[in-house]
């Protein structure tokens, strides 16, 4: 949905207050993920957590990463989401991880930032709209001409001394570091394909070409995964974690950020480090899960509750 759409949609509400400080939410991980699922509900927008690179996008690192650099206005002034996306440690195959972020932080946490990072109150905030230009489709103009060798010098006109020129229209359907993901009409034929930058001369692997424009198709990898309730309703709320599933997602961060290619081997590591854990420092994790499964509690009642209203008020309409 383009920003347009969003602030038609949010024309009318207020802000709801803040449930915690910016200092607490900042330094408690399920405060503030308890906070922002409460926010989205009382906005009455939809929240799912999302996924980069097959992994849950950690969004109280990302709220972290762009409030610590001035809020999310200040680091697309300053173009900063690059350095914000190292801290991920994506894979080098995420290209276009600084667009995605971006993308992510103003769906899910632009307005959060406005009443936990700003303080702000009343009537909510006008976000501005930097994925399409007003009057747009979202998605900017593109249009690429192309002269054969001989021509390339002076090309006015389709025909130039018997050598034929092109002209083709297209769309930048997303942007990443190194260049444009771009659809190009040619007649009846729509190409999709990557723009480069000049100085970027694309992937290792292909041959040198004449243009920047190189043809790509997405890869499909089919993975096994568990069913879930919330894949049929993003509404219904994120189950529970226990205290060492707390536990291990933390050491696996900083695992992951000191031994970058011993993945494989993290899994033992964090169990052997949490059988020597003492009474007292196992019962800090053990009170964070259940801290958070009375969350789950909490919003499953919510969550029930909703859908007998809902159910209720569609009988009433189909009784009418």
């Amino acid at each position: 949905m383009s920003a347009d759409g969003r602030c038609k949609s949010w024309n009318g509400k207020l802000y709801p207050a803040a449930l915690a400080s910016h200092d607490d939410v900042v330094k408690d991980h399920v405060l503030f993920w308890d906070a922002l699922r409460r926010f989205h509900f009382m906005m009455g927008t939809k929240f799912m957590v999302p996924v980069i690179g097959g992994k849950d996008l950690d969004l109280h690192v990302l709220y972290v990463e762009v409030t610590g650099k001035g809020g999310y206005e200040k680091v697309v002034a300053e173009k900063k989401w690059r350095e914000v996306s190292n801290v991920f440690r994506f894979s080098p195959t995420t290209t276009s991880a600084s667009f995605v972020l971006k993308k992510h932080y103003f769906s899910f946490l632009y307005h959060y930032e406005q009443v936990y990072f700003f303080k702000q109150h009343g009537p909510l905030s006008s976000p501005p709209d930097v994925f399409s230009s007003p009057g747009s489709s979202g998605k900017h103009k593109l249009a690429i001409r192309e002269c054969s060798s001989a021509a390339k010098s002076n090309c006015p006109d389709p025909v130039v001394g018997g050598k034929s020129c092109f002209e083709a229209v297209g769309m930048i359907d997303g942007k990443f570091d190194c260049g444009y993901l771009v659809s190009v009409k040619l007649g009846s034929e729509i190409l999709k394909g990557v723009l480069y930058h000049p100085d970027h001369h694309g992937p290792a692997n292909l041959t040198t070409h004449s243009n920047a424009l190189v043809p790509y198709a997405r890869k499909t990898r089919h993975v096994r995964r568990r069913r879930s309730r919330r894949r049929g309703d993003p509404s219904y709320p994120k189950p529970n974690r226990s205290g060492y599933n707390f536990f291990f997602a933390e050491k696996h961060y900083k695992l992951k950020s000191l031994y970058p290619n011993r993945e494989r081997e993290f899994t033992k590591m964090i169990g052997e480090s949490w059988t020597k854990l003492g009474p007292e420092e196992r019962m800090v994790y053990q009170k964070i899960g259940q801290k958070d499964k009375e969350r789950y509690k909490r919003e499953l009642q919510e969550y029930r509750e909703r859908l007998k209203l809902r159910q209720s008020f569609d009988a009433e309409r189909a009784d009418h």
